[in-house]
């Protein structure tokens, strides 16, 4: 007897991206097999599931540390199909999706090394004081943009990166841990928790135990809100307000996986990324974690992530490097071709990012197309702390709101901040801008707009 698969559920549109071929083998035994990305599951035009639903914007930053070099980083020529400079050469071949902003400021007062710029590109606003200690005066893009986006997913936003510190804050003195583990970050997205389409597992019983105590403390909370006042109700309900949003990642949790058609389980990551002679394994570490972060975004597990590869002032000691990166951008003399080295190194862990999203395939196009990437430092020119000439870069079309390819050069010094309402919009949200003070901006870039 040969093989006779069929597919199961009604033909033609009737047949759901969920559906399977089923069968039966010699001797009886049966098969399920998975359905390809079929056009029959998209709309007409491929940028919509069938069902109506859409596909989701994503959104993700990556940053590193210690800035570059302007003179080496801007490129010779403007607009399409730009020209990599010195700096850029690592993304070449990247050139049709990734585009460059120039010129721009950051506008907040440069008062703290690093730390200005850091809040500045991030929150749009000047650094804020707190008990002698400098922190986020607002949110960073990436929590703002997770607040608009991330409500529909297990993780509103996941924080990650080779070397990087906790620079995603929620507010002041409100930081969300960054995860520098290939390991623990495959584990948090792909462990327990976790179950691939099609997968017959059941949950986590650990949730059920959660969700109970969960719904015991929700009770006990009304019952004391009935006995406060209008002010301490209001406090109360703010304070509560993170377990509502545990209470739904839970149920996000019970529910069934969301159908994603190249959705798969990977492999969890081998060996030690532990540093080897004294240096971290940069490279090694941000490759694992991108394709483990590719794959999440695929498997709807999370809209929104921050990949910060190096923090600021850092001393990593990368391969061929004499001493750290952050003091070779102060004491390395002449030309610095050490930190010229370092920074063309990082810009092709961000190419690698790029490629990685790039290699999803999604509706008619990629994982890349629907999302908007932001990448940059927290200085323009390390040796001086800068904020002028500010490294910003920018993939995917965001769903087809956004150009690729371009090199924009500002010729008025505008407000870097504008780059985040062009990304935001981008993604649908609606703002009427980003940033405080000096670092505001309600304008987005409209170069930038499809």
């Amino acid at each position: 007897m040969g093989r006779i698969i069929r597919i199961a559920g009604k033909p033609r549109r009737g047949v759901h991206r969920r559906h399977v071929l089923r069968g039966l083998l010699a001797g009886g035994a049966a098969v399920t097999v998975g359905l390809p990305g079929l056009d029959l599951f998209f709309s007409d035009n491929g940028d919509a599931l069938a069902d109506g639903g859409a596909i989701p914007p994503r959104f993700g930053l990556f940053l590193w540390g210690n800035g570059v070099h302007p003179e080496r980083w801007v490129p010779p020529t403007e607009g399409a199909g730009w020209t990599p400079s010195h700096q850029l050469e690592p993304i070449a071949h990247l050139t049709d999706v990734v585009s460059v902003i120039s010129g721009c400021d950051v506008k907040v007062p440069n008062l703290y090394p690093h730390g200005s710029g850091e809040k500045g590109i991030l929150s749009g606003a000047p650094v804020e004081v707190v008990d002698d200690v400098e922190t986020f005066a607002l949110p960073t893009i990436d929590q703002v943009i997770a607040a608009e986006i991330g409500g529909e997913t297990r993780f509103a936003s996941i924080e990650f990166g080779a070397e990087g510190g906790a620079l995603s804050y929620n507010g002041p003195n409100s930081p969300n841990p960054t995860e520098n583990s290939p390991h623990a970050l495959f584990e948090r997205i792909f462990g327990a928790g976790f179950r691939a389409p099609g997968e017959n597992s059941e949950p986590d019983p650990r949730i059920a135990l959660e969700r109970s105590v969960l719904d015991a403390v929700l009770v006990d909370a009304q019952s004391l809100r009935q006995r406060l006042g209008a002010r301490d109700k209001a406090r109360l309900d703010a304070h509560f307000e993170g377990i509502r949003t545990l209470e739904q990642r839970l149920a996000r949790l019970e529910a069934d996986p969301p159908q994603r058609l190249a959705c798969v389980r990977p492999e969890a990551p081998g060996g030690s990324f532990d540093p080897i002679e004294g240096r971290a394994q940069v490279s090694r570490k941000n490759r694992v974690m991108c394709d483990i972060m590719a794959m999440a975004l695929a498997c709807d597990q999370t809209r929104v992530f921050s990949n910060f590869i190096t923090q600021p002032v850092n001393n990593i000691l990368f391969e061929g490097a004499t001493a750290g990166h952050h003091q070779l951008t102060h004491d390395e003399p002449g030309d610095q071709p050490q930190v010229d080295a370092i920074v063309r190194h990082l810009v092709g862990e961000f190419g690698y990012l790029v490629e990685a999203l790039r290699a999803v395939p999604e509706g008619d196009g990629t994982l890349l197309d629907n999302c908007a990437v932001l990448g940059t430092s927290e200085i323009s020119y390390g040796r001086t702390h800068g904020l002028e000439e500010f490294p910003i870069l920018v993939s995917g079309r965001a769903g087809g709101a956004l150009k690729t390819g371009l090199h924009y050069r500002s010729s008025s010094q505008e407000n870097a901040s504008k780059v985040h309402v062009t990304l935001m919009r981008a993604l649908g949200i609606v703002t009427s801008g980003f940033g405080a003070d000096e670092g505001f901006a309600s304008d987005s870039i409209g170069a930038l707009e499809a």
